[in-house]
């Protein structure tokens, strides 16, 4: 795999996990806003977007590292001297 492929995989990965994110955050404020007028609460709404928010922020984590390393690898690569 060549370096620029695996830095363009990182943020294209990276760009999916905060799209959602910020979907997830709005669904939780969308339920916590109808949720207040309203005394039947629906907690496996509300469960499902608290878990896609922790997995989109575990999967921005793990691009964030690997946009990190594809980083690393080509500093290193342009500080080797011929």
């Amino acid at each position: 795999m060549q370096i620029g492929n695996a830095l363009n995989i990182g943020v294209q990965g990276f760009q999916e996990a905060q799209s959602r994110l910020s979907q997830a955050a709005q669904d939780i404020a969308s339920q916590s806003v109808q949720d207040s007028s309203v005394e039947g609460v629906d907690t496996n709404d509300l469960t499902t977007s608290l878990v896609d928010l922790k997995v989109a922020e575990i999967d921005a984590k793990a691009n964030a590292k690997t946009i990190q390393t594809a980083s690393d690898v080509l500093g290193t690569l342009l500080d080797i001297e011929v």
